[in-house]
């Protein structure tokens, strides 16, 4: 089957796409991967959650987001960083009423979650009651205190952490908690030939962050959003989908499978994986790359094995399905 998809979206998104992607690798080396992966999920109006060591990036990349999408009045896209621990209360999250002694009155304060990008860093050091903080404000966009409900900005972009091997003092994510974040990638460390490139260039490396150009403002990012859901999905790549969802919840080794919202972010992050590709149409490959990240913290698994195993298992199965079709 020929594509005969209009290329108008690849058009209008792929160059700032790709100037924003060069622009993060001035500073992040050696991960263009996981710059797309974030990326997508930017423009496929999600979250994201990254799991991996300390020091290997994750809070720089982060900064160097924000850095290079221009906010109000020539500044950066307001940018905030809240370190999770045990004792953190929602209130330092949400804000609080505090009482203006001129106006004789209470006040609301607004807190760190009224931004662009938030980085929720080791998220899980946090108690339940925090992380569910955040449940509002990813899920629809607002936050609620009392009987007043207040609107985030049109961006809002969280980008949470945490790290595997300090299990000591964490609380787990929820399922409720996990499946808020579109995607859940490992950042993982660099090639030795990209460590002894930072270790040279460290300097110039930091210096590149303290003046990060900006190379797309907020409106942009919005258009791109709304490109993204423009993008060309065959109909048998949306079987393939639900067919994965579904085949989650069949597999004898996965004790809870993927929702029908799964599938639905599924299909958000394919489009715009697809654009960030340079495709206004997605293909078999889009899949292949997106299910692990989108589906694989969705699941719970009953056992190590079935962990490595059952999702690759079920992907195999519809790759080949569709490997036969020749949609494009």
């Amino acid at each position: 089957m020929e594509n005969n998809q209009s290329t108008a979206p690849v058009e209008r998104g792929l160059a700032p796409i790709e100037q924003l992607i060069q622009n993060m690798e001035t500073v992040i080396r050696g991960k263009r991967t996981q710059i797309k992966q974030v990326i997508t999920c930017l423009i496929a109006r999600g979250h994201i959650l990254m799991e991996d060591n300390p020091g290997t990036g994750k809070t720089v990349l982060a900064r160097t987001l924000a850095g290079s999408i221009a906010g109000n009045q020539s500044h950066s896209a307001e940018f905030k960083r809240v370190q999770f621990t045990p004792d953190l209360l929602p209130m330092d999250l949400l804000g609080t009423h505090v009482f203006d002694d001129v106006k004789k009155e209470f006040i609301f304060k607004k807190g760190p979650l009224f931004c662009n990008i938030l980085l929720a860093d080791e998220i899980n050091r946090a108690s339940p009651k925090v992380q569910s903080a955040l449940l509002e404000c990813m899920a629809e966009n607002q936050i609620t205190m009392g009987e007043m409900t207040y609107k985030l900005d049109r961006l809002f972009f969280t980008i949470a952490t945490q790290n595997p091997i300090e299990m000591e003092g964490t609380y787990p994510l929820p399922a409720a908690q996990l499946d808020r974040f579109a995607m859940k990638i490992y950042f993982g460390y660099v090639d030795e030939a990209t460590e002894m490139d930072i270790y040279n260039n460290y300097l110039n490396i930091s210096h590149s962050l303290e003046h990060i150009r900006q190379v797309m403002n907020i409106n942009e990012i919005v258009k791109l959003q709304e490109e993204a859901e423009k993008v060309f999905v065959h109909e048998e790549i949306v079987k393939a989908v639900s067919h994965i969802v579904r085949g989650s919840r069949a597999h004898e080794g996965i004790s809870v499978g993927a929702s029908t919202r799964s599938g639905i972010s599924f299909l958000k992050c394919l489009r715009a994986y697809a654009l960030v590709q340079g495709r206004s149409f997605v293909i078999e490959d889009d899949v292949q790359d997106i299910t692990v990240p989108v589906l694989d913290h969705r699941l719970m698994y009953k056992n190590k094995e079935a962990k490595q195993n059952a999702l690759s298992q079920i992907l195999g199965k519809e790759m080949d399905r569709l490997s036969k079709l020749k949609l494009y």
